[in-house]
């Protein structure tokens, strides 16, 4: 029977981010992935001959700096300058887009002079409010029941940052905190256009609408993340997502990692309330004084551990995580690119939303609550083979695009709603790209119960839990349990549905490993 000190489950980029830095500590490191390729929703795959794209997440900006640092990820290829930052573009069906240039709207075109104004203003306030929580979102949280010293240190950090924001500021923030989006928006902005963008940003990937408590929470989130030294820079990386997996795999096996594809695992082996090894598949048992589990966290307890082993109350909190998805991921294969209108050629590049005001993003969420998707959904676009043709044939072009509404549970299911959905979505891009239908060579749409089977999600939800207020921070994944140790002495969690959250940010996977490092020396 074979051991290791660690095996890992699920090659994820949190997977594969937990097992360097464990090798990297001295530690014997197995990572198993169920799939035939790791990556996860951060792969670059194939979707019609000739045409590749980054499957769910497409965008990176929140790739975590020690991440970077500790795996010396520059060195293993990845290649993050600030010249490749891509502009958010706001689309506009009946005049020319708005345009937030540099690291997240550095520069604001497109608007009005008092319009620009007032968004130096709300974003320079809003970096400010996120750096406050900058610091927690990127540690592990702090246990409120027996803090260490550097959990004292961490809580100090934030005070004090608190404090440096003077009298008036620190109400502010503790004023907006818990706000909806829309309603700060409408405080001090006048454009629709960029009010429909921030909106959107704020509520993606997530069962909110502007309008729904606690939303402005979800632009902190994306605005306490970074790119290359930047607070709220996105990129779309050179070989789609898969090469910044590519990276982390060379860190990973250059520390001394193994990896199996192909191996799903079938249990947790559990003896006098420890985690002692995994049974796969196959029948075949590997021990390991350490299991670290970077896959969902219901999966994890529900599937692999059963629940006889842990305690009726951890139970029932991990059976209440909310984690439908409400995002669609949609790919096309065109035979050119396509026009955007007012939009020019380098800004097809960047990152382009259909949004046009945060009541319309409301109208499009209000049918999800109903089990229903909207006739008019809001989306983010990518045309990545415009930046890499590597992605596409000669002359051709991917689109790739993050789709909301779409609720897990559609009333009429997905086998009869899935092309009435596509045919919305159609109808929405070809109002911004007039043409665009007629160059359609393939289309792959993938709805939360597409993501959840393909991609070993429950509930297709990228995060695998709402990142809500009642599932952030202490709360995440369940209250009591928040610093990736479990009931079962010897598993630990690594995966989205960990603090801080998903999006590629390799965060939970460095703070687990962390954690068993301080834990066993």
């Amino acid at each position: 029977m074979m051991s290791f000190d660690a095996i890992v489950i699920g090659g994820g980029h949190n997977g594969l981010v937990s097992a360097a830095v464990l090798a990297k500590n001295g530690r014997k490191v197995l990572v198993l992935e169920a799939a035939d390729d790791i990556g996860g929703a951060a792969r670059t795959e194939a979707f019609a001959p000739g045409f590749r794209v980054s499957s769910i997440a497409h965008v990176l900006n929140r790739l975590h700096p020690d991440v970077v640092k500790a795996l010396e990820l520059e060195r293993h290829g990845l290649d993050i300058a600030r010249g490749d930052f891509v502009p958010s573009v706001a689309l506009s069906k009946d005049g020319p887009p708005l345009i937030l240039h540099g690291a997240y709207g550095e520069v604001l075109t497109g608007a009005s002079s008092s319009e620009q104004t007032a968004w130096k203003g709300l974003r320079a306030q809003l970096l400010r409010y996120a750096g406050i929580l900058k610091p927690l979102l990127a540690r592990r949280p702090p246990d409120l029941g027996g803090m260490s010293l550097l959990e004292t240190a961490s809580l100090g950090q934030t005070a004090l940052a608190l404090k440096r924001l003077g009298k008036e500021d620190m109400r502010d923030f503790l004023r907006v905190l818990l706000m909806n989006v829309a309603d700060l928006l409408d405080e001090q902005l006048t454009d629709d256009r960029l009010k429909g963008l921030l909106a959107f940003d704020a509520t993606l990937g997530s069962h909110l609408g502007p309008r729904s408590p606690t939303s402005l929470l979800g632009l902190y989130y994306r605005l306490a993340g970074e790119t290359g030294g930047a607070a709220g820079a996105q990129t779309l990386p050179k070989g789609g997502m898969g090469a910044v997996i590519s990276a982390i795999r060379a860190a990973a096996e250059r520390a001394g990692v193994a990896i199996r594809t192909l191996t799903p695992v079938a249990r947790i082996i559990v003896a006098k309330g420890r985690a002692v090894g995994v049974a796969l598949d196959s029948g075949e048992e590997i021990r390991a004084k350490t299991i670290v589990s970077a896959i969902n966290t219901a999966t994890t307890f529900f599937d692999l551990v059963g629940p006889r082993e842990i305690d009726t109350g951890f139970v029932r909190k991990v059976g209440n995580i909310r984690m439908k998805g409400d995002a669609a991921k949609l790919h096309l294969a065109l035979d050119r690119p396509p026009q955007f209108a007012g939009v020019d050629a380098a800004d097809h590049k960047g990152r382009l939303v259909i949004a046009p005001s945060p009541d319309h993003v409301e109208h499009a969420f209000n049918p999800s609550k109903y089990g229903a998707f909207s006739p008019e959904p809001v989306m983010e676009i990518t045309l990545p083979s415009l930046a890499d043709p590597s992605l596409a044939p000669d002359g051709a072009c991917v689109l790739s695009a993050v789709v909301q509404y779409a609720p897990y549970a559609l009333r009429e299911r997905w086998s009869e709603g899935k092309p009435k959905f596509l045919e919305a979505i159609m109808t929405q891009l070809e109002t911004y790209a007039p043409g665009i239908g007629k160059t359609v060579r393939h289309a792959e749409l993938l709805t939360p119960a597409d993501i959840e089977a393909r991609y070993r999600m429950p509930g297709g939800h990228w995060h695998h839990g709402e990142l809500q207020a009642d599932q952030m921070l202490m709360s995440r994944p369940v209250s009591g349990w928040s610093g990736y140790d479990t009931p079962v002495e010897g598993l630990f969690l690594a995966g989205a549905g960990s603090h801080p959250g998903g999006g590629v940010s390799g965060a939970p996977g460095l703070n687990a490993a962390r954690r068993i490092i301080a834990m066993r020396g």
